[in-house]
């Protein structure tokens, strides 16, 4: 179940909008217009621990049977650096559960599929 997030608040992805403005309305059920906006709302999705919208936003083909996101990784930053056609590149700060901090450096693809896009997965550039 996701964590509850005040609409006002700053949405977690970093746009600098509010999550009513930002985020909130793709985990409603609106479509992301473009692979960055869903690369955020999944971001924000980790951030929120909302395993339904991340597993709905990915690829069927590619997307895994179940998530945990309570394995007590928090995430505490988003820095998008590319977004081109179907690609985004991003690096996602981290605190593992362990305590210590990690960066997740990646290259998001994603795909048009029924209208909307998806995830398809993702490269270590």
């Amino acid at each position: 179940m996701p964590l509850p997030y005040p609409s006002l608040k700053p949405c977690p992805c970093g746009s600098g909008r509010s999550y009513a403005a930002c985020c909130e309305p793709a985990h409603r059920g609106a479509a992301p217009e473009t692979p960055e906006a869903l690369m955020r709302s999944r971001y924000a999705a980790y951030v929120l621990q909302d395993e339904a919208y991340l597993l709905a936003s990915w690829h069927p083909e590619t997307r895994p049977g179940t998530l945990d996101l309570s394995d007590g990784t928090r995430y505490l930053g988003l820095r998008v650096y590319r977004a081109q056609g179907d690609e985004v590149t991003f690096t996602a700060t981290l605190r593992l559960p362990d305590g210590h901090r990690a960066q997740l450096r990646e290259r998001s693809t994603f795909a048009r599929l029924d209208g909307r896009w998806v995830y398809v997965d993702g490269v270590t550039p």
